[in-house]
């Protein structure tokens, strides 16, 4: 792990347990580098400022989370660790995302969804001729569904299940895909 890493995460660290204590809007970069034991310059020198921080946790969280997870056969553990990351977060993430537009927390599922689901897809269309714009669609298509499904159990307060919620989604997408790609 790099020392730049090590930095990042410990940054990270201090604003997961700040949060706890005092609302996002009310949080400031002194109050971070106080508590991380750091120079204001050194938390510019990786972030732009606060958002971009909680941009970075849970863009690198959810690479965490997904692992190698990104195969037709092993995208439900992918969602799964997804879930399970909000419950282990559930006060930095419902903090996050009540403090910042929903938008915010839906550009950053959209895209790590969108990178998942684009490898499966690709992997159910290898050998076959089939149209990127078709692969892009679909991903697309699947990615709303996904995230969806995530943002309104994180609206009603994580209550529901997720092994269910993923159970249901494998039961109505499975062989979905190759049919869309015609296959």
């Amino acid at each position: 792990m790099t020392v730049s890493l090590i930095t990042k995460k410990a940054i990270a660290g201090s604003l997961k347990k700040l949060i706890l204590q005092h609302p996002l809007n009310k949080l400031t970069i002194r109050h971070i580098t106080d508590d991380c034991g750091i120079n204001r310059q050194t938390f510019y020198y990786h972030f732009r400022d606060i958002y971009d921080l909680v941009e970075w946790i849970y863009t690198y969280d959810a690479a965490q989370a997904i692992g190698e997870n990104k195969t037709y056969d092993t995208w439900q553990e992918g969602y799964r660790q997804i879930f399970h990351y909000i419950e282990e977060n559930r006060d930095f993430v419902t903090r996050t995302y009540h403090a910042l537009s929903r938008e915010f927390l839906e550009r950053i599922l959209y895209d790590r969804t969108y990178q998942l689901l684009l490898g499966v897809i690709r992997e159910k269309a290898r050998g076959h001729a089939v149209v990127e714009g078709d692969v892009s669609f679909i991903a697309h298509f699947y990615k709303y569904g996904f995230v969806g499904l995530i943002l309104d159990w994180v609206d009603r307060g994580l209550r529901e299940d997720p092994e269910l919620i993923i159970t249901q989604l494998n039961n109505l997408i499975c062989g979905d895909i190759e049919k869309a790609l015609g296959v």
